[in-house]
């Protein structure tokens, strides 16, 4: 996943700047939630992956789904994508798009994995929490994983604290090796 991340970043930097100048922010989110709905379609996806399907007719096939939906700028982007082989990458660059347009409108995204189910309370000050550690706005997601066996994981942006006890376990494994 790190290396789909960092391998999806220029593009959703490049996409986002795009839209900021142009004032499309929420166009472009539009459009690659598209994207990301027609990619996660399991017919496309063996298509994309098939080896024996060239990119013209990819590009093809992709160019006809989308018009429409998509203007020429997005059309343009998924001719770039199949040229360089990233098509597969359009989740990963939707999510960091939507992570850049709430950091530009002052809140953040944060993914919570919990090993127990949060109180109301519990949330709430977590959030307090959070929002005073990042100095943003923050806008939490919470799943219960009774995996974890305990603490929590938390996601924000690119950054990942796990205060798992399955983590710490995992931790102590790799040192002891």
């Amino acid at each position: 996943m790190a290396e789909s991340a960092a391998l999806a970043r220029p593009y959703a930097e490049a996409v986002f700047l795009m839209a900021e100048e142009k004032g499309a922010i929420d166009k472009w989110s539009d459009a690659l939630e598209f994207l990301k709905l027609v990619m996660s379609d399991e017919l496309i996806t063996k298509f994309a992956d098939n080896p024996k399907v060239s990119n013209a007719m990819l590009e093809e096939a992709m160019l006809d789904i989308s018009k429409g939906q998509l203007d020429e700028e997005g059309l343009n982007l998924i001719k770039l994508l199949i040229k360089n082989d990233r098509l597969q990458l359009v989740s990963e660059i939707q999510e960091q798009y939507e992570i850049k347009k709430a950091l530009k409108s002052g809140e953040l995204n944060v993914d919570i994995t919990s090993a127990f189910p949060m109180s109301a309370s519990d949330q709430k000050e977590l959030v307090k929490s959070l929002s005073t550690a990042f100095g943003k706005q923050v806008k939490v997601s919470v799943e219960d994983d009774s995996s974890l066996i305990g603490g929590m994981i938390i996601r924000a942006g690119d950054k990942v604290i796990d205060g798992s006890v399955s983590g710490q376990i995992q931790q102590l494994a790799k040192q002891l090796k």
